[in-house]
């Protein structure tokens, strides 16, 4: 009552904000190379705009398009639809010559893309160099210096891709680098962090010998070139999530056991390659979050140094290495091979929280008769419930496999779940089960869920 007697009229609550639209991210569930591309490129066809949300140009997807390949490694892979947008977040770190040069590359074999391509303002140390060019080359060298000490103080190395990308998360983390919204505001105050950033490096590593004015004079030609593709990241995502329906796709990069905090420490990349990695590397919050796909390969495969505990370093290792022609898109190097090991899947679901599983390349299995599956580990013969966060017990882990019956039979040609001969279809389901997620076995599921966005 107030002081008049009369009573006061009731407060208007404020509505709960709408969630608005949610995005499906697709994501690595082993060591990265599980084809996560391929399944972007299925996603993609009924997108309205695909992200990519960390990383840089150190990851690699590969997509055949009427018998013509092209490869991305900053590009979103989904731009292949060409009435998608793709949209390249603020946790990625940019390569402008690389990208270019990549746009440029696949634009000769019949993709326009980089027209297309938006930006963010927010890009924490952006220029991670091509040795094809000379833009913040120093991050690209100092990734092979300090590969080179580590090799002499410890004789091994972490297997980098040596493209600059640990030097400027690290710059990022150190808040010296330089970022697009930086190049794109004052150029003479951009040049001047940029010659304090070049010195710091050249005190650190005295060899290191940096062409300051050369450098920043092709910075700048790159300023009006980006300039129209460059949106508010922030602003940008949040007009998508919460205007008219849009289907979202995000492509992580790398995987699960390469992100920088769960991974196989330290033999891991610089960014959160998990499903975390996605709302901070485009602005934009967990409930946004939709269906979450983890992409496993039917084996294990790694590229470079760390422990595998399923690896076969044997024929069974040599005939999957050849019938999956697993080659890095990157670095080119041979991947190690080995069993499936669903210790290792279950444990980036724990992370990633998966909806769903996409398997992939099921089908380089189909010259087996027996196929091992990896179902715990033993330690020093003690059953651990976890997967080893230490470098040095995962390589004490002891694999304990289930031996499943192969189907012996060719498999390329099924197109459904059903097709598939009846040892096949009971490996998939041993995943689903042993993981607790179930997998989706045809194109129409997939389709489905992407349309279930609308509703």
């Amino acid at each position: 009552m107030s002081d008049s007697g009369s009573q006061e009229a009731p407060k208007t609550r404020i509505p709960r904000p709408t969630v608005g639209n949610k995005v499906t991210v697709v994501l690595g569930a082993q060591w990265g190379d599980e084809g996560k591309g391929k399944v972007v490129d299925l996603l993609a066809q009924d997108a309205d705009m695909v992200c990519r949300c960390q990383g840089g140009n150190n990851a690699g997807h590969t997509v055949v398009v009427d018998s013509v390949e092209y490869d991305f490694h900053l590009l979103p892979s989904g731009i292949i639809n060409p009435k998608v947008t793709a949209f390249i977040g603020n946790g990625v770190v940019i390569h402008l010559p690389g990208l270019f040069e990549e746009a440029e590359k696949n634009e000769r074999k019949g993709k326009s893309e980089c027209k297309r391509t938006l930006v963010s303002p927010h890009r924490s140390c952006v220029c991670v160099l091509s040795p094809s060019f000379a833009v913040f080359d120093f991050h690209q060298a100092v990734d092979g210096v300090q590969e080179q000490q580590r090799q002499e103080q410890a004789g091994q190395n972490l297997g980098t891709t040596k493209k600059g990308i640990g030097p400027v998360y690290s710059a990022k983390a150190a808040r010296s680098g330089l970022r697009i919204c930086d190049l794109l505001a004052d150029f003479t105050q951009f040049s001047e962090r940029y010659k304090a950033l070049a010195k710091q490096y050249q005190s650190m590593y005295p060899t290191l010998k940096i062409d300051i004015d050369g450098e920043l004079l092709k910075l700048k030609d790159y300023v009006e070139q980006i300039k129209p593709m460059v949106r508010d990241g922030v602003h940008y995502m949040y007009e998508a999530l919460h205007g008219p329906p849009k289907k979202i796709l995000v492509e992580g990069a790398n995987a699960a056991l390469l992100d920088i905090d769960f991974g196989t420490y330290p033999f891991v990349t610089s960014s959160n390659c998990t499903v975390g990695g996605v709302c901070t590397g485009l602005g934009m919050p967990p409930q946004n979050v939709g269906e979450v796909y983890g992409v496993v390969k039917a084996y294990t495969t790694r590229v470079g140094i760390g422990a595998f505990p399923s690896e076969q370093k044997n024929e069974i290792g040599e005939l999957l290495q050849t019938r999956g022609k697993e080659v890095g898109v990157t670095t080119g190097r041979k991947r190690r091979c080995g069993w499936l090991d669903l210790v290792l899947i279950k444990y980036a679901h724990m992370i990633n929280g998966f909806t769903a599983l996409a398997l992939t390349k099921l089908d380089i299995l189909d010259v087996f008769t027996k196929i091992k599956v990896g179902i715990g580990y033993k330690v020093d013969n003690q059953t651990i419930p976890h997967f080893p966060a230490n470098q040095e017990v995962l390589e004490r882990v002891e694999v304990q496999y289930e031996t499943l019956p192969g189907w012996d039979s060719d498999t390329s040609a099924a197109r459904s779940f059903e097709e598939l001969p009846e040892n096949a279809q009971k490996y998939v389901r041993f995943i689903e089960e042993h993981v607790g997620v179930p997998g989706k076995k045809s194109r129409m599921e997939v389709q489905e869920l992407m349309s279930s966005f609308l509703n």
